[in-house]
């Protein structure tokens, strides 16, 4: 065989191997990052200009997050955040809009305790998106009812909703999201 019909048949099969195995991971970051992310991840994507653009940006969310000292909580501290919940959830008997601005703090001082930045509603969405992707469309409706309540416009219904979305994301962080840091290691 000459060197021009062995590379005319080496040439295009490794091609074709380099196509595939690029191919293979380009399928293997969406699956990561989909895992990883979890509804995040589509309303990421649903969002962006592009998936690649959305994956980017995902991508960089857990660069951040990873720099971050985020540690699960020692059990005296899950103790005095599950006592604060608790008076919180009796404070919505008499002062429904109070809790819920209770609530939303508590949440807040929950992520500060853990080792999340809380300079901000959208940053900490970011932050959170990493680990507690599942629970994070809760903190987006309990945030958003909390903002009609500043205004005396949520309803009393409204406003219990906001306590059970309130209540997914801090169980969440509280049990830092069912795992341990080790676990992740």
């Amino acid at each position: 065989m000459s060197t021009g019909t062995l590379l005319a048949i080496v040439i295009p099969v490794v091609v074709v191997v380099a196509l595939i195995a690029s191919a293979l991971t380009v399928s293997m970051r969406h699956r990561t990052l989909r895992e990883r992310f979890g509804p995040e991840y589509e309303r990421t994507v649903e969002g962006a200009d592009s998936r690649f653009a959305a994956e980017r940006e995902l991508s960089e969310r857990a660069k951040r997050h990873d720099e971050l000292d985020i540690k699960p909580l020692p059990a005296s501290a899950q103790d005095r955040f599950a006592r604060d919940w608790d008076s919180v959830q009796q404070e919505f008997v008499d002062r429904p809009e109070d809790a819920v601005h209770d609530a939303d703090r508590l949440v807040t001082s929950l992520m500060q305790a853990r080792g999340y930045p809380t300079e901000g509603f959208d940053q900490q969405l970011k932050d959170l998106s990493v680990e507690h992707g599942r629970t994070l469309e809760h903190y987006r409706a309990a945030h958003e009812i909390d903002t009609l309540s500043v205004g005396h416009r949520a309803t009393t219904e409204q406003l219990r909703s906001a306590m059970v979305h309130y209540r997914a994301l801090f169980d969440d962080l509280l049990s830092d999201g069912g795992q341990t840091r080790h676990a992740r290691a």
